[in-house]
């Protein structure tokens, strides 16, 4: 113990020789997680707050039109546009600005389109009772009434995801009208006064949390970012960690401690528990940042829905990982210049593929798999579970548990390079 000890106040002296560089260790990570949270909630607030003006050219003026536009104008996300420096928009000039980026979309409604579907129900209905020899006396109108069509303009820039959104929600006010459309001519067919009829929507959504207590939950960009970064910020500690291990072999320290009566794994025990201290209080930093200094910033305090203790837990074995990594790096590394480069574009890499800037449910199936195999990933899924899920310590066993092997993994790579170097 007093040699393990000894090795710690070592590793202790050769951080606080790099004050400028163990500050950045705690200012860059919260540099960055307040500048991300304040750009992706500004963004979430302008999103939900402002509208996107679209061109609606009405040509049918009647019942349909007159539900599709006030549908539209009850979406919260919609300011619908007829008109110009007071004149009415036609086809045209919708087609222009549309074209010029002025408007993301135009949405022309075709001429008698109310008229032309409720002869088309008028047609279906009289077939119907026909067969049922409910309406002898009906003479059916054979005249063919050709499918309607609701014209599309969009700017060439939107995304195809928010043109099949648009189109979905046209359709399903279509097929509502539509649905009340034969409920209204089969009363007026059967002779029906009151509405005996429910034309009401029988199926209806229910937006249900999975979570078990009443509590509803619904992260925030504070809540995704905080330990997003705060994992960065523990894999950074990759980069400090390889270059100490590189001077002690240029400057002949590492083969003076090889000379003493210690053991290796005693050195490397010593800094295991100085670097995963610093990964420690940079969680705790940022921590207290999510919690206290967020909302003078105008954002929402962090809601941590799961244990404290779990999320030390998490928080201790990415920190392990990290260094485990670390402690290869700096072991296979020659020089400075080598570890590095390496380690920060190696973190910035895990990162990447980890889920740490774009969530993996929005990645390539093929970049998801990769992504299994990030130790950030796995740290980011054990945050999210204690956070955001109010999981128990069973919950979080696989991300640590593969934590843990990566941490041993590397350890004993290490541990093997060197002996075989030494070997030599």
């Amino acid at each position: 113990m007093y040699k393990l000890g000894i090795t710690i106040y070592k590793e202790f002296l050769l951080l606080k020789r790099d004050v400028s560089g163990l500050i950045l260790l705690f200012l860059m990570p919260l540099v960055l997680v307040i500048t991300v949270t304040l750009i992706q909630d500004s963004t979430i607030r302008q999103l939900s707050d402002s509208k996107i003006e679209i061109l609606v050219i009405d040509k049918d003026s009647d019942v349909l039109s007159e539900s599709i536009i006030s549908n539209l104008k009850k979406n919260d996300l919609f300011d619908v546009v007829s008109e110009l420096n007071g004149e009415m928009i036609d086809e045209n000039q919708a087609n222009d600005l549309v074209l010029k980026g002025r408007y993301p979309l135009a949405i022309v409604i075709p001429n008698k389109m109310t008229a032309n579907l409720d002869a088309k129900v008028s047609q279906n209905v009289e077939k119907i009772l026909k067969e049922f020899e409910m309406d002898e006396d009906s003479i059916i109108d054979n005249i063919e009434i050709l499918p309607q069509q609701i014209k599309l303009y969009f700017d060439p820039a939107t995304q195809l995801s928010f043109r099949n959104g648009i189109k979905n929600a046209i359709n399903l006010m279509v097929s509502k009208i539509e649905t009340k459309t034969v409920y209204q001519i089969l009363q007026r067919e059967l002779e029906i006064e009151d509405e005996l009829l429910e034309s009401s929507d029988f199926i209806t959504f229910l937006d249900i949390n999975p979570r078990q207590n009443d509590k509803e939950i619904k992260p925030n960009s504070v809540q995704h970012n905080v330990p997003a970064w705060a994992l960065f910020a523990i894999f950074f500690i990759v980069i400090p960690l390889s270059i100490n291990i590189v001077k002690e072999k240029n400057q002949g320290t590492y083969v003076r401690l090889k000379t003493n009566p210690v053991a290796y794994r005693t050195i490397l025990g010593g800094k295991i528990l100085v670097y995963l201290t610093v990964c420690l209080l940079q969680f705790i930093l940022l921590l207290l940042v999510g919690l206290y200094l967020f909302p003078y910033f105008g954002l929402p305090s962090l809601d941590i829905n799961g244990s404290y203790f779990y999320l030390f837990i998490v928080a201790a074995f990415s920190g392990l990982a990290a260094i485990g990594f670390g402690i290869l790096l700096g072991t296979i590394a020659e020089t400075q210049e080598q570890s590095a480069p390496f380690g920060a574009t190696a973190t910035v890499i895990l990162a990447a593929i980890g889920g740490v800037w774009v969530p993996v449910y929005l990645m390539p199936k093929f970049m998801q798999i990769v992504a299994e195999f990030s130790p950030m990933n796995w740290g980011l899924k054990g945050f999210y579970d204690v956070i955001l899920r109010n999981c128990n310590f069973s919950d979080i066993l696989p991300e640590i548990t593969l934590l843990g092997l990566f941490f041993i993994t590397m350890l004993s790579l290490a541990i093997y390079y060197d002996k075989m170097k030494n070997a030599i």
